[in-house]
C-alpha cells in the first residue's frame, strides 16, 4: 500500500493529501483490519473468485491479470507435456524392441536429458537457436510491435515465439518417459503371453501393440504423479523466455512484492495441477480393463 501511495503521490507536496490517499488505500485493501479478520475476508472473497487488486498493476484486479496470462500457460504447457509423454513412450518402446544400436544411442541421451534441470534446457535452446542462429525470437509471446488481433501476421508471430519454450519443455519430458517405457516394455516382452503369442505364429506387429498397451499403464500413473514437477519446470521455461504466462506473471509479482497476485497465481496453478491429475486418473479407468471390471463388479 505504501509503495502504491508513493507512486501516486510523487508530484504532491501536500502531506495531508498524501495521508488521505494512504488511508483510502488501506481501507480499500483492508490492511487496517486485524490480521485474522483479513484472513477470513480473503478466504470468503476467494470462494467468490475475488482475489482483490494487484499491488504492482493497480488499478487492475488480480483476476484480470490472471485471465490475461492463464490461456498462454494452458496452450503452452499441457500440449508440450502430452507431446513429450507420447514421444518419450514411443522411443522407449522402440528401444526395448529394437535394442542393439538404437538402444545404445537412445538410453545415454535419455538419461542425460532426464537429469537436466528445466532451466538448463531452456537456456541451451535460447543460446543456440535464439542468440546464435537467430532462428527464433528470444522472448515474449509475440512481436513487441504487434497488437493482439486475429490476423495472419499476429498468429505467425505467436507460432514463432511458441517454439523455443515449447521444445524446451518437450525435450525434458521425453528423457524420463523413454527410460520408464523401455524398462516396462522389456519386462512385458519377457512375459509368458508374448512367448506364447510368438509360438502361435502371431505377427510381431500385433504383439508389439499388446506390449505397448500393457507397458503404457504404469506410464499413465507416472504422468499423474509427475505432472506437478513438469508444470513447475514449464513455469521456469516461461520465466526464461519472458513468455506471458503464469510463470512470468508470478515473477513480476515477486519483483513487485505483489502478494495478492502471488497467492492467487499459486492457488490457480495448484488447482490446474490437481485438475489435470484428476482427469488422468479418470482416463486411467477407461484405459485399464482391470479397473473397468472392478467398477462393474
Amino acid at each position: 500500500v505504501a509503495a502504491i501511495v508513493a507512486r501516486m503521490a510523487q508530484n504532491q507536496s501536500n502531506s495531508a493529501g498524501v495521508q488521505a490517499i494512504y488511508e483510502q488505500y488501506t481501507e480499500l485493501f483492508g490492511t487496517n483490519k486485524p490480521l485474522l479478520e483479513q484472513f477470513f475476508i480473503y478466504m470468503k472473497n476467494v470462494f467468490h473468485g475475488d482475489f482483490g487488486f494487484s499491488f504492482s498493476q493497480y488499478p487492475r484486479s488480480v483476476a484480470d491479470v490472471i485471465k490475461a496470462s492463464i490461456l498462454w500457460t494452458i496452450c503452452l504447457q499441457f500440449p508440450a507435456i502430452i507431446v513429450g509423454w507420447l514421444i518419450g513412450n514411443t522411443l522407449g518402446a522402440l528401444a526395448a524392441y529394437l535394442r542393439k544400436g538404437f538402444d545404445k544411442v537412445l538410453m545415454p541421451i535419455s538419461i542425460f536429458v532426464s537429469n537436466f534441470p528445466a532451466f538448463g534446457m531452456a537456456v541451451i535452446l535460447l543460446v543456440i537457436f535464439g542468440v546464435g542462429l537467430k532462428w527464433f525470437p528470444t522472448s515474449g509471446g509475440y512481436g513487441f510491435d504487434l497488437i493482439p488481433a486475429f490476423s495472419l501476421k499476429f498468429i505467425w508471430s505467436v507460432i514463432v515465439h511458441y517454439q523455443l519454450p515449447f521444445w524446451s519443455i518437450v525435450l525434458i519430458a521425453i528423457g524420463g518417459q523413454a527410460i520408464g517405457m523401455r524398462s516396462m516394455s522389456i519386462y512385458e516382452l519377457n512375459a509368458d503371453y508374448v512367448k506364447y503369442s510368438r509360438f502361435m505364429g502371431i505377427k510381431d506387429r500385433k504383439i508389439i501393440g499388446y506390449v505397448f498397451r500393457n507397458a503404457m499403464l504404469p506410464q499413465v500413473t507416472g504422468l499423474a504423479l509427475s505432472i506437478g514437477t513438469m508444470v513447475g519446470g514449464a513455469l521456469v521455461a516461461e520465466i526464461i523466455f519472458s513468455y506471458p504466462g503464469l510463470g512470468f506473471t508470478i515473477l513480476n509479482g515477486v519483483m513487485g512484492q505483489d502478494y495478492p497476485l502471488i497467492s492467487a497465481v499459486t492457488l490457480v496453478i495448484t488447482l490446474m495441477v490437481l485438475g489435470a491429475t484428476f482427469l488422468i486418473e479418470i482416463l486411467y479407468g477407461f484405459i485399464d480393463p482391470r479397473i473397468k471390471a472392478a467398477q462393474v463388479d
